[in-house]
């Protein structure tokens, strides 16, 4: 796991000659011998194969490289006390000098067509934005209701002129008790979406875009305004107009919203107007031809449970010229072809990310790709395509190809020099087909050291989301099911109903069924493996995180085959999940109402694990971070404490200051803890 590093941000110079793009690798924290760290450096390779990968920058954390126009310079983002800043390296060679010193911060550059300036985006927090006399010079206050119950004109918002005292008139009161929010001596909650994915944050913050100069010390020119926030934004390639996607209502709360919307607006962000929007659709995602003429988006309904339509447009038509392209997958990365006969997308399906090419005037949408790897970030200019790729046999690597991806040639060896001195095990296919008539896709893999006619201990590995998918093209748990083949168990993995990368229908299949129907297909999925003969049925184990968190309880509620389970970061109670958890939408959309509802009711009791408690027998280890705010903390802490009053065997195990990205993205040696605390615990049952 710490010797994996990964790649991403691929940027293609304006030529094609030249490609920049991060590694992000581990490295110790210091003198520590066991804590680490992750570094995010920039990287750049020649595309005509001369030469392999150098590395631009050696200080911490770059990201986010764009180059300029003439090719000469890269943007990228850096810290800088404390906040993102632009920092613009010479090609030519030399350090890279800062460009921002914005107090917002300055993330996401782009630069306009002549090379004259930088686009770039930063939140601001809302106190700050009522009373920055330059970007707020009026001292306006939002329009939409803040809902703080009580001041139904949004008046409590207007800077006080009492002086703060506690025993004083109303006004002075609320001044003191304003300075205590400041000073962090209380925390008032008026939003809808109160958690992060950290903590419950009461505040409200505007993602805004700014302009600057390319010389330090030149001021940024905000291009956005108002109290709402701005997804994207682009210049169209004359350089007169800018793309933006927001949603943009003065009569509801940001919170309330789901909905947006795509408009256009002058350089300078004069003359907003919108291209296209409407109630109840989100429309995402605009990318604008090479000539300005055409723009591709997505678009879907606000449901959380759709896949998102392709669709291309005039930037200058309106709903009445949409084209949509029939794809039923969830689309990524939309490049223009430079000859705007072709969009480049990927997409997870049947267990890959594949890299896709649409035929704009056809609608014939080719994969270019296989199923077995998975393709990341990439870039495509004058017929060259370079592409990080995920595969069994590396986890990640970048690679050269032409337009169609063909005569692929690999350009870098972070991982393969590594990765070949060692024994892997590699995913066997299977299908069935389901009780609704679907067909499940799913994978064994064998120990690494496996002895035919030898019985092994087996680990059903299960995915979260509910929507995620799983296979061989999938990175983040490369690591997870070689490690527990080497250690002599087998590993099967599938994506039940629910799962995405099968379209929508398959997508929507656990619509009020998140424990039975998918539980019924994972545990098939082992029934299958079972048969091939090579599994001890008295070793096997359970585990899964975050949704597969939820599906482990169920399931040995229900079933009692595994002698021992792991559920991290999961959701045992639906009812309290919507209240604690930031992820709370899911409950309205997958089981039609909310808790107080008689009908959604009885559909989150029937469907949460926490109803069946008292079935759970099998030893069972629980994890979840004490920051994790996407599921919540509770839900675990109240399934532990059900199974100790029971007197079942129960270990609990939680992560200081983790949050619910715990195995992904987290501490290491939170993430080497949890991994090895996982396999300790299923030696403990299966010897």
């Amino acid at each position: 796991m710490l010797k994996i590093k990964s790649i991403g941000n691929v940027t293609l110079s304006p030529d094609g000659s030249r490609a920049a793009f991060t590694v992000t690798e581990i490295e110790n924290d210091g003198d520590s011998k066991w804590d680490y760290r992750y570094v995010t450096r920039l990287w750049m390779v020649p595309t005509d194969g001369s030469s392999a990968p150098r590395q631009l920058t050696t200080r911490d954390n770059a990201s986010q490289p764009a180059w300029s126009p003439d090719g000469k310079q890269l943007a990228f983002t850096r810290a800088a006390d404390g906040k993102a800043q632009i920092f613009l390296l010479s090609l030519d060679g030399g350090e890279a000098r800062q460009l921002t010193k914005y107090k917002y911060g300055a993330s996401s550059p782009r630069w306009s067509p002549d090379g004259k300036q930088i686009l770039f985006a930063c939140n601001i927090p809302m106190a700050d934005l009522i009373k920055d006399s330059v970007l707020n010079p009026e001292g306006k206050i939002p329009v939409w209701p803040y809902e703080k119950p009580g001041f139904d004109r949004n008046e409590q918002l207007r800077p006080l002129t009492a002086k703060a005292n506690p025993d004083g008139s109303i006004e002075e009161v609320r001044a003191y008790l304003n300075n205590n929010v400041t000073d962090k001596k209380a925390r008032v909650i008026n939003k809808l979406n109160f958690q992060d994915e950290l903590n419950i944050n009461g505040d409200l913050g505007f993602i805004h875009f700014f302009v600057t100069g390319t010389q330090p010390g030149d001021s940024p020119v905000a291009v956005t305004h108002g109290f709402y926030s701005f997804a994207s934004a682009g210049y169209t390639p004359d350089g007169k107009q800018l793309v933006l996607s927001a949603h943009i209502d003065s009569l509801q709360h940001p919170n309330r919203a789901l909905e947006n919307e795509i408009y256009i607006a002058n350089a300078d962000g004069s003359g907003l107007r919108r291209i296209i929007g409407k109630d109840k659709m989100v429309y995402s995602s605009p990318t604008i031809s090479p000539s300005g003429k055409w723009m591709a988006f997505q678009v879907s309904e606000t449901s959380f449970v759709r896949v998102p339509q392709l669709a291309v447009m005039p930037v200058n038509g309106s709903e009445k010229d949409i084209v949509y392209i029939p794809f039923d997958r969830s689309k990524a990365n939309i490049t223009w072809s430079g000859d705007e006969n072709y969009l480049y997308i990927t997409a997870p399906a049947n267990g890959g990310f594949p890299l896709y090419r649409v035929n704009v005037k056809t609608k014939q949408v080719e994969q270019l790709t296989d199923y077995n790897s998975g393709i990341g970030s990439f870039d495509i200019v004058n017929n060259k395509l370079v592409f990080v790729k995920t595969e069994v046999a590396s986890p990640f690597e970048l690679y050269l190809a032409d337009g169609s991806a063909k005569n692929a040639k690999r350009i870098s060896s972070f991982n393969y020099d590594w990765v070949k001195t060692k024994q892997l095990s590699f995913p066997e296919k299977k299908t069935f087909t389901n009780d609704k008539g679907m067909t499940i896709e799913y994978w064994m893999m064998k120990p690494a050291n496996y002895t035919p006619g030898k019985k092994y201990p087996v680990v059903l590995e299960i995915h979260g989301g509910p929507s995620a998918m799983w296979g061989p093209g999938e990175s983040s748990m490369w690591h997870e099911y070689q490690f527990f083949c080497s250690k002599g168990y087998g590993v099967v993995y599938c994506n039940p109903r629910g799962s995405g990368g099968y379209g929508e229908k398959f997508l929507r299949a656990n619509i009020n069924d998140w424990g039975r129907g998918p539980s019924g297909d994972v545990l098939t999925a082992l029934d299958k493996t079972v048969k091939e003969g090579w599994i001890d049925t008295s070793k096997m184990v359970v585990t899964g995180g975050s949704y597969a968190g939820y599906l482990v309880a169920w399931i040995i509620a229900h079933d009692h085959r595994f002698k021992a389970a792991c559920s991290q970061r999961g959701v045992y109670d639906l009812s309290t999940f919507f209240g604690e958890g930031n992820a709370w939408r899911l409950v309205p959309n997958y089981f039609g109402g909310y808790p107080w509802e008689a009908a959604a009711k009885a559909n989150l009791q029937r469907e949460s694990p926490i109803t069946y408690v008292q079935n759970i027998k099998t030893p069972y280890i629980i994890f979840h971070g004490d920051n994790d705010r996407r599921t919540g903390f509770v839900e675990s802490e109240m399934l532990y404490r059900s199974l100790k009053v029971l007197g079942r065997p129960v270990e609990y195990v939680r992560h200081p200051n983790a949050s619910h990205e715990i195995t992904r993205s987290g501490d290491n040696r939170q993430r080497i803890d949890q991994m090895l605390r996982t396999w300790e615990f299923f030696e403990r049952w299966i010897k």
